[in-house]
């Protein structure tokens, strides 16, 4: 299983997953259908369905425009999710197939908005590594704005749904962002080893302007504030107790700080 990320818009992530043998694909996302199907071409892959993660334009704005240029081709959402062009409705726990060995499971993930889904995809080769696309719910170091939903509700996405997924889980997430929320993430644990690390990954990475993708659950774990609310250090940094007093404050400090 191969994973290609396709820069779309300004600072959006579209992904082409395909799997290497057969060829067959599914596309994330694919805001910009002319370059995510160039991708797929380029790499020798057949597109067979769209996964989208949630409503927003920026994520589901092309699903039209696949299905114009590859018709009838199905296109996945969350069922409590207007998805534009949406097909094929899912919700929690759904399971499919891209080819033989590359299969999909779909996760509820909400609070960005009602509906969002996660696509956690496995491969039964042995080489081959999971992994997750969370959109606009999970990025590295930090989250997606609370539109739709509340602070239990992210915390229920993040750290019991995405954190129960096997800590080796790639992570694909719908924007970069990186540097910022890391910006954000070190004045609440300045000494976190392990965040301070990845700044300086980030910084060689942002530099070269090389994308930042893909992290993992486990490091997520390590360094995203969201995803430590029920760390003492969290805790400290807020003023709450907590962990859903401390998803809240975190958001409302995040909200306020320079950056997304």
């Amino acid at each position: 299983m191969k994973v290609v990320p396709v820069p779309c818009l300004e600072d959006n992530y579209a992904y082409l997953v395909f799997d290497e043998e057969t060829g067959d694909a599914a596309v994330v996302d694919p805001v910009w259908p002319d370059q995510v199907l160039q991708a797929a071409q380029i790499n020798g892959a057949k597109v067979k369905m769209v996964l989208t993660t949630h409503h927003h334009w920026d994520h589901a704005g092309g699903n039209n425009g696949m299905k114009k240029l590859l018709k009838d081709v199905p296109i996945y959402g969350g069922v409590k999710d207007k998805v534009e062009g949406c097909s094929h409705p899912v919700q929690h726990g759904d399971e499919f197939s891209i080819s033989p060995t590359v299969r999909v499971k779909c996760l509820e993930t909400p609070c960005h908005t009602k509906g969002h889904i996660s696509y956690f995809i496995t491969s039964t080769l042995p080489n081959d590594k999971s992994a997750v696309f969370t959109g606009d719910t999970l990025f590295i170091g930090g989250c997606g704005r609370f539109f739709e939903g509340t602070p239990d509700q992210m915390y229920q996405s993040l750290c019991k749904t995405l954190a129960s997924l096997p800590l080796e889980t790639q992570v694909y997430c719908g924007h970069e962002y990186t540097q910022k929320n890391l910006e954000f993430a070190l004045t609440l644990e300045p000494k976190n080893e392990a965040l301070l690390r990845k700044m300086e990954w980030v910084l060689r990475q942002r530099k070269q302007k090389l994308a930042t993708v893909p992290s993992t659950i486990g490091d997520e774990l390590e360094f995203n504030p969201f995803m430590r609310v029920d760390q003492k250090s969290l805790q400290l940094a807020t003023g709450r107790e907590s962990p859903l007093e401390v998803m809240a404050e975190v958001r409302r400090m995040k909200d306020n700080y320079k950056g997304r």
